[in-house]
């Protein structure tokens, strides 16, 4: 299949006017000052022969059908002519067809043109595109404000159709020229190749946004000095060392980004932006700020997290419109207390510094955070003597998202790692110098070994060098999500070790409400991730035997006899509560309780040498006196068997008032069943089932502002309204699919259907289908390019996404209504989502509604009346609120109604008109569908609608009868209403 950044539009070999065309050459570009035009700068040589083999650089070389037009666009004066004959015999020899189609070239509508945005940013052909719109010189680009070029492209290339964007793009607003769509094997965003800018675009002279994140500058572009409309710059991920003095001369500049670079200092011109009102330098090398800085007056926010900085100056006081100041992740040891007399700072984060005290002004204020930072802690005694050296204090990394490794010497380390992990080194953990490197992973089946009722809460840490032992342990924290409930579970480190995993003796640490932390010390490195399970007690069984007792379930214990074992081994226990009303529920039995559920693992060999006693609570509201042993059942399995065995003729059960005792020579899972069902095992597997599920929802959200963008996402159901209320401004879409539910860690598959193509390259990707993991406590978050495989601009393309686990079915049905009837307890389809791409019409472009295209309509019949096209909007115009009461009397289900309510939720005209064409499109050559129409209105207390569609009927019924009596197709009658009075001048004229 065809991914989205492999398919550039449909363009044409050539243009209609290169060869008709009463235009001269020097009309087609602007002359300079002196007269003379300057040709691009790209090395191309003109071919003598053979035109089509024109090579960019060594080794790329453009296809025959498609490279005179970048020759075109390269050369200009008294070369241009040749280069326009020369496509004349390249296009006769492409032959017939392809000439009739360029023909038509020049009134095509641009299908990846919307509005006055130009996207080209989604396919590596991006450049080549625009190049060749720049030659044909379409109208609607004489319309573009927006446009975005991913910077994957040949430097070459880029540069060449940079130089052309002045020209053809004027009026150009927002300039994106970004890297990172390309990820490498880790999953890390690559930078782009741009790494200058042409000179010529200092000429947009509109220009206000540019954004030139994620690409391989050093230095900042001497055009950008010369832009003085640009409002925004964006800098982000880039390999600036420096800014240059000049950049405090653009005097519109409201918003400078330049994080994840390697600033080491700022030029003190910067404190000239008088309009400068976000700053961010955070992820930097900057040591020192400039005094000027204080200069900025109209600053709101300052991001300076993640540097080196080791004081900050006293300047910052007159920053008197600063409301945010974010300082976190540095070196500070103290901080002016005039910050404490902003008049509008609601927020000052200085977690992770050195602050070892802080004046009491800032000390009391609600709005500063503190956290990591050694408050009261006092410094190292002073030496005693003078020979005696003072210890320094144990240095303290701030890693950027660019760094995957650090040093750590002898002297040991505090690091922070770009992904909030924080490891601590002790003085002589390692005897020699090493480079220790970090990668942090999504999390697949094979690096996320899960118990039955395990949960992940973190993605995967990798910490190489691998197996290296430290001479002392290192400290490790790890942030985590919080889980659901905490009651009888608890949250550790998971390690790898050799070919096993084991979990690590874990504390929690809580810095706020949200940011929690797993700490542990790790003798060595390897794979760690944070998981919730339930509380496990182990302990180590001499030969003397001992007792094991679970600290949840204080009444589930386990006694091992004098002589169970020759050699000490150790056995854990699990335990897991069962909600008896949800068992209830399941098996419909009003009187049915469990035990809770008990697990029990040992190491050694796999039986004991004498019977352990093993206790557990009878169920919940049975006593050992009053019980009906013939309903009690004691249930065993041992995995990887899919079912439980009633094992209660096989044992001696031994029963008190509260609890039931019985013995048995090695472990595996028990509980204990009060049920009057005869057949318990496959009860008790679904039960156990139930207890591992996780109900879900999933949806597919369209992007609005690039429709070609696909949110794929699984939710618990807990969270969905709250996911989509948050994504309401960004994203439109379908309403959430049905519950489903899933086990932690299981695979399944979504696939588009009905013309949409998934990119089958991408490492995600199963044959073209999206592959997700689903963890409960991780968001399965997927955002796709899509493209579709029909012609847009002949009509809208409808899809479906469907979500199915298991193995991926060797055909994909094509209907969403064939997916719901597969759709069972232990089927593999979930659910199908319908989306929609909209259609994109040049200059029109996107628009709220654009997607509503139906033909134009007659709803009714000639002798009751009809309701145009136009008497449907005038009704939909003066709905309003009430529109889902008359939808639900029209007999539209609930729902549909919920999904135009979700597709339209910020335009409630576009939800009263969708829906009700949709429903007059569905009546349309239906008889009484307007007296339908009618009663709905009625029923739902709009007797003002209802008697307007009762005036247009009336009016309709009129000029139909007065129509088939001047053609004297009916008799007068004078019960017909608008019959009875005929215009006397009429016969006498006739």
């Amino acid at each position: 299949m065809q991914g989205a950044h492999e398919v550039s539009p449909t363009l044409h070999p050539r243009p209609r006017w290169l060869k008709s065309s009463p235009l001269q050459p020097e009309s087609l570009f602007p002359q300079r000052e002196e007269g003379s035009r300057s040709p691009l700068p790209l090395p191309l040589q003109l071919p003598q022969a053979l035109p089509g083999q024109a090579c960019l650089r060594a080794g790329t070389c453009l296809a025959s059908k498609d490279s005179w037009w970048v020759m075109f666009a390269a050369v200009e004066g008294p070369e241009l002519e040749a280069v326009a004959a020369a496509a004349e015999d390249a296009s006769e020899a492409a032959g017939a067809e392809d000439a009739s189609e360029a023909a038509g070239a020049g009134s095509r509508v641009l299908p990846f043109l919307g509005g006055n945005r130009l996207s080209l940013d989604l396919s590596p052909g991006g450049c080549h595109c625009l190049l060749r719109l720049c030659v044909q010189q379409p109208f609607q680009l004489l319309q573009v404000e927006f446009l975005r070029l991913s910077t994957h492209e040949d430097p070459q290339l880029l540069e060449a159709t940079l130089a052309q964007v002045p020209r053809s793009l004027s009026r150009l607003r927002s300039l994106v020229l970004k890297g990172g769509q390309r990820r490498d094997t880790l999953g890390a965003c690559l930078r782009g190749a741009l790494t200058t800018l042409p000179a010529g675009l200092s000429g947009l002279a509109h220009l206000a946004h540019l954004d030139l994140s994620f690409n391989s500058l050093e230095t900042l572009p001497a055009c950008i000095l010369r832009m003085r409309g640009l409002g925004a710059l964006l800098l982000s991920h880039n390999c600036l060392s420096e800014l240059p003095e000049a950049l405090g001369t653009l005097p519109a500049l409201t918003f400078l980004a330049v994080t994840h670079n390697r600033l080491q200092m700022l030029p003190p011109a910067l404190g000239a932006l008088s309009t400068l009102q976000r700053l961010d330098l955070s992820q930097n090398l900057l040591d020192t700020l400039p005094p000027e800085i204080g200069g900025l007056g109209n600053l709101l926010e300052l991001n300076l997290a993640s540097n080196r900085l080791q004081s900050l100056p006293a300047s910052l006081a007159g920053l008197r419109s600063l409301r945010l100041l974010v300082v976190h992740s540095n070196l500070l040891a103290s901080v002016p207390a005039s910050l404490a007399r902003l008049p509008l700072l609601t927020r000052l984060d200085l977690r992770d510094n050195r602050l070892r005290d802080l004046p009491p002004e800032l000390l009391d204020a609600p709005f500063v955070r503190l956290q990591g930072n050694p408050l009261g802690e006092a410094l190292p005694d002073a030496p005693s003597s003078p020979g005696v050296a003072l210890v320094p204090e144990m240095p303290r990394l701030f890693l950027t998202s660019d760094l995957d490794s650090f040093p750590v010497t002898p002297g040991g380390c505090s690091v922070t790692l770009a992904c909030g992990v924080r490891l601590q080194f002790p003085a002589g953990a390692t005897i020699t110098p090493i480079t220790v490197r970090y990668r942090v992973l999504l999390p697949e089946p094979g690096l996320v070994p899960l118990g039955p009722h395990d949960a992940l809460l973190s993605y995967v840490l990798e910490l190489q060098p691998h197996g290296v032992a430290f001479q002392q342990d290192v400290g490790l924290w790890l942030l985590f999500t919080p889980p659901r409930a905490w009651r009888c579970r608890e949250v550790v480190v998971r390690t790898r070790n050799d070919s096993s995993w084991s979990d690590l003796e874990t504390f929690l640490e809580e810095e706020a409400p949200k940011r929690l932390w797993a700490h542990c010390q790790v003798p060595h490195f390897s794979w760690f991730l944070v998981v919730s399970r339930p509380v496990s007690n182990a302990c180590l069984v001499p030969p003397e035997g001992t007792l094991l007792c679970s600290s949840g379930h204080p009444g589930v214990k386990v006694i091992f006899p004098a002589g169970a074992t020759e050699e000490p081994r150790r056995v854990s226990m699990q335990v897991v509560r069962v909600a008896g009303q949800e068992l209830r529920a399941l098996l419909g039995e009003p009187e049915a309780a469990v035990s809770p559920l008990l697990c029990l693992s040992q190491s050694g060999p796999p039986s004991f040498l004498r019977p352990v006693t093993v206790q557990l609570p009878l169920p919940s509201g049975v006593t050992g006196l009053s019980l009906d042993r013939s309903r009690l059942h004691l249930l065993y399995w041992a995995p990887p068997a899919a079912t439980w065995d009633d094992i209660t003729a096989q044992v001696v059960l031994e029963l008190t008032h509260l609890y039931a005792r019985f013995q048995v020579t090695h472990f595996s899972w028990y509980w204990l069943w009060y049920t009057t069902k005869n057949c318990v095992g496959g009860l008790a597997r679904k039960a156990w089932e139930r207890l591992r599920l996780h109900r879900v929802n999933l949806i597919a959200l369209q992007r609005r502002r690039d429709p070609e963008q696909v949110l794929l996402q699984c939710l618990p159901r807990n969270k969905v309204d709250a996911t989509l209320r948050r994504l309401l401004e960004r994203y439109r879409g379908p309403e959430p699919s049905d519950t489903v539910e899933m086990f932690e860690g299981e695979e399944f598959f979504a696939a588009f259907e009905r013309g949409i193509d998934v990119d089958a390259d991408r490492p995600d990707c199963v044959e073209g289908r999206i592959c997700f993991v689903f963890y409960s406590h991780l968001k399965n978050v997927k955002e796709v390019y899509v493209t579709t495989t029909l012609d847009r601009e002949a009509q809208a393309v409808r899809g479906q996404v469907s979500f199915y686990r298991g193995a991926v079915p060797v055909q994909v049905p094509e209907e969403a209504e064939a997916a719901r009837q597969r759709k069972g307890a232990d089927a593999l389809w979930m659910a199908t989502l319908p989306i929609k791409l909209p259609r994109l019409r040049g200059s029109e472009g996107p628009r709220r509604g654009a997607g509503l295209s139906l033909a134009p309509l007659n709803l009714g019949d000639a002798e009751t009346g009809f309701l145009t096209q136009s008497n449907l909007l005038s009704v939909a115009g003066r709905l309003g609120p009430d529109w889902p009461a008359v939808a639900l009397h029209l007999g539209v289900s609930y729902r549909e109604l919920q999904r135009i309510r979700h597709e339209f939720r910020d335009d409630l005209d576009g939800q009263i008109r969708h829906m009700l064409f949709s429903w007059a499109e569905r009546q349309a050559g239906q008889p009484g569908a307007v007296g339908l129409l009618v009663q709905a209105l009625e029923q739902s207390d709009r007797q003002d609608l209802a008697e307007e569609v009762r005036a247009v009927l009336e009016l309709g019924r009129r000029k139909y009868q007065d129509s088939i009596q001047r053609t004297g197709l009916a008799p007068k009658d004078p019960e017909v209403p608008g019959s009875s009075a005929p215009q006397p001048s009429e016969p006498a004229q006739a």
